[in-house]
């Protein structure tokens, strides 16, 4: 288990998409330097996807530019196209996180193409990287890798075979991503360490959401995985617009609590992060806000790890 543990911010994102209401880009700029302010190193911040489509993130290239302006923090944004990705990195995303499924079901319902033709828009910006932007990196996350509302089941072999091609293609990182929310602490395990085998040296992450209770656990038996790094929504915020149920990214300030009592460092400021949460209310009136440490609280014997 590790001693320390990056915790992802990814509710300006994957928290936004659902919300019908356009947050300003203001807010959302606030929001971003409250919480780079509270201790996190890497914050996604938006997505370059058409504004048609979601006009949540129309102001993508103007958060990005001005997250890039905060001390510290590195700028993720996410891209699901070759045309998105490089947008991403002409607007200085010094991450760009390259998302497709597992499930050709959901990457069809997605971004309207096979997972095939998703592998060869990822290499066309991690081209596009190479040669103009050095400084940034492109990462993938695998969609449905514990299984998928559309198509069911999802082979571990399957999923084991795509992030074999993602490493060769030389991606910075891999997340395996639960986005449905059918994933449990057994198959957990039992996927991380088969697809540890098939990507060698390339760092592996984990996306977690709590629809039905078992994001934390699932936290945990990655970390007896040897996994460090995960995806967390302040307040639980979030989903997938294109998977009937996936409601519910496991809560940033539960993750934190948990590590932090198991004695995993974070370094992140729990009651800054509190009372971010409390501002919620005001911004996000008609978004139910998950989570149980903003309601029960921190503990009178907690103490941060060190």
């Amino acid at each position: 288990m590790p001693h320390s543990v990056t915790v992802r911010e990814v509710g300006p994102r994957d928290g936004l998409q659902l919300v019908s209401n356009v947050m300003s880009t203001a807010t959302k700029m606030e929001w971003i330097t409250r919480q780079a302010a509270a201790g996190f190193d890497e914050i996604e911040v938006t997505s370059f996807v058409p504004p048609k489509l979601m006009p949540q993130f129309s102001d993508a290239v103007e958060v990005t530019q001005a997250a890039n302006q905060v001390p510290g923090l590195t700028v993720s944004a996410l891209a699901l196209n070759l045309k998105g990705g490089i947008r991403a990195l002409q607007a200085g995303a010094r991450v760009v996180n390259f998302v497709l499924s597992a499930s050709e079901a959901h990457n069809q319902s997605n971004v309207r193409c096979s997972t095939e033709a998703s592998l060869r828009a990822l290499r066309g910006i991690l081209d596009w990287q190479w040669q103009f932007a050095p400084q940034a990196c492109v990462t993938a996350a695998i969609a449905t890798s514990f299984g998928c509302s559309l198509q069911g089941d999802v082979p571990q072999t399957q999923v084991c075979a795509l992030a074999a091609q993602l490493a060769e293609a030389k991606v910075a990182e891999i997340t395996l991503a639960d986005t449905v929310g059918y994933a449990n602490p057994r198959q957990v395990k039992r996927l991380f360490q088969a697809v540890a085998t098939e990507v060698g040296d390339v760092p592996l992450a984990a996306h977690f959401h709590d629809t039905r209770g078992m994001g934390l656990t699932n936290v945990l038996a990655a970390l007896d995985c040897g996994i460090s790094k995960f995806d967390a929504a302040l307040a639980g915020l979030g989903g997938c617009p294109f998977a009937p149920g996936a409601s519910g990214n496991i809560a940033t300030e539960d993750t934190v609590y948990m590590l932090e009592t198991m004695g995993l460092r974070t370094s992140i400021d729990l009651d800054a992060l509190l009372r971010l949460r409390e501002d919620f209310a005001r911004w996000l009136p008609e978004e139910p806000l998950q989570g149980r440490l903003g309601i029960a609280g921190i503990a009178r014997n907690f103490t941060p790890a060190t």
